[in-house]
């Protein structure tokens, strides 16, 4: 299956006069629900939906907890998720605190194997 793509003028306002110009965007085709990935898990195996369903809950909860710990999980064939923060900046180390981080992030880096799938896309322009 393609990705279907269209031609969205976006303008630089930067160069003088401003010129307009066409980049590619993905369009999406929709969404998968965690019902849909659960049904796709188990058909591909011998495991129930139901089943399925309650590992990527619980295995979405093992996530968080872990991050929540300052872990890095490390999933091989999915990639890595970690938490940044973002925070004022100080003078000297000893002016920083609590009060100044203002809040946190989750990174996420795919996997080599979900990297490589993006070597073997095609795509479909679509007016």
């Amino acid at each position: 299956m393609a990705i279907s793509f269209k031609m969205v003028p976006k303008k630089n306002i930067m160069a003088s006069p401003p010129v307009t110009k066409y980049y590619p965007c993905a369009v999406n085709t929709g969404e998968v629900n965690l019902n849909r990935l659960a049904f796709i898990v188990a058909s591909q195996s011998t495991v129930s939906r139901a089943d399925c369903y309650a590992v990527i809950v619980a295995l979405t909860q093992a996530i968080g907890d872990s991050l929540s710990e300052g872990h890095i999980v490390k999933i091989e064939d999915l990639g890595t998720f970690q938490i940044t923060l973002q925070g004022l900046p100080a003078d000297s180390p000893d002016d920083l605190g609590k009060s100044s981080i203002k809040g946190a992030k989750i990174i996420y880096k795919p996997s080599r194997y979900l990297k490589s799938t993006l070597n073997k896309l095609t795509y479909k322009r679509i007016r």
